[in-house]
């Protein structure tokens, strides 16, 4: 090959990669893939009911009994959270409202199966989660 021709197919194959990179970050948001969130790390993705129940039961000391019933409660939650997600036609504002009702009745049903020791530690989970979730939500000190 000529030098006119190696320097032809190197621009040539520079602005074909160039496009393509830019065609993917002008993809709508719903159509790039989305990471797998870890159980309990906000709206990052949907969490695994049986993995979060098997955490909670770690961190809780949960019954295999009490671990049962959770299981469903945290997966009507999930699939309430993916169809809310799913909405488009809902405004932001009133999408939030209903992901905080929705999320306010799992506790409220997770809760109602707790002992006394179990939902005073359950509480201070969720407060610490709260704390580090506007802990990562402030902008840097500069």
């Amino acid at each position: 090959m000529t030098n006119s021709r190696k320097a032809t197919f190197i621009l040539g194959a520079l602005l074909a990669t160039s496009a393509a990179f830019a065609q993917a970050q002008a993809a709508p948001a719903d159509q790039q893939p989305t990471a797998q969130a870890p159980a309990g790390g906000g709206m990052r993705g949907p969490a695994d009911p049986a993995k979060e129940a098997k955490r909670l039961g770690k961190e809780l000391g949960l019954t295999k009994d009490q671990m049962a019933q959770i299981q469903p409660i945290l997966q009507d939650r999930a699939n309430q959270m993916q169809a809310l997600r799913a909405d488009t036609s809902t405004a932001p504002a009133d999408r939030r409202a209903k992901a905080k009702g929705i999320m306010d009745d799992s506790k409220t049903k997770i809760e109602a199966l707790l002992n006394d020791q179990q939902k005073q530690q359950y509480e201070q989970m969720l407060a610490n989660r709260k704390a580090k979730r506007q802990q990562q939500n402030q902008p840097p000190a500069q």
